[in-house]
């Protein structure tokens, strides 16, 4: 018959305990340091097309095009973009030039600064975003040919 007493111990114990579910599970991180979604720094320099099939958070710089799908994207507050965005839900904090198309929501935050054209159902604008360019809402998420746009002086 097996014997607890003499079963190996975790090489863990003693310390935070780990959690076995979802995919980060995979790589051994403690609950505490899983993130939802994908990072890119603000040391990451990147030219080109960036797809992601989650959340993406981008801190960085970036030329090119970027497409979340059915995700949301957020720019942080040091990142500089250069590029056409498309997701579900965009969250912009830095700097970005090029046209901006979310089928849900556009969210401008108070240190936003866009440059180009923006295209959603929905914008949430904070005091101190500066916009140059048009606003286009769209009467629904789901019908993109139905169109009102809204003029933007800023």
């Amino acid at each position: 018959m097996w014997n607890q007493e003499s079963s190996p111990k975790p090489k863990h114990e003693g310390t935070s305990q780990m959690h076995t579910t979802g995919p980060a599970a995979t790589a051994g991180r403690p609950t505490e340091e899983r993130r939802s979604g994908v990072w890119l720094g603000k040391s990451v320099v990147f030219k080109g097309e960036l797809s992601s099939a989650e959340d993406l958070t981008l801190d960085g710089h970036l030329e090119g095009t970027i497409d979340v799908g059915d995700h949301s994207l957020t720019i942080g507050p040091d990142a500089d973009v250069r590029a056409n965005i498309t997701g579900k839900v965009v969250i912009i904090h830095g700097r970005v030039n090029g046209k901006v198309a979310a089928s849900q929501k556009i969210q401008l935050q108070e240190t936003a600064s866009v440059d180009g054209e923006l295209t959603a159902p929905k914008f949430v604008m904070s005091d101190g975003a500066c916009v140059v360019g048009r606003m286009e809402t769209l009467k629904s998420p789901i019908d993109a040919r139905s169109r009102s746009e809204v003029p933007v002086t800023v």
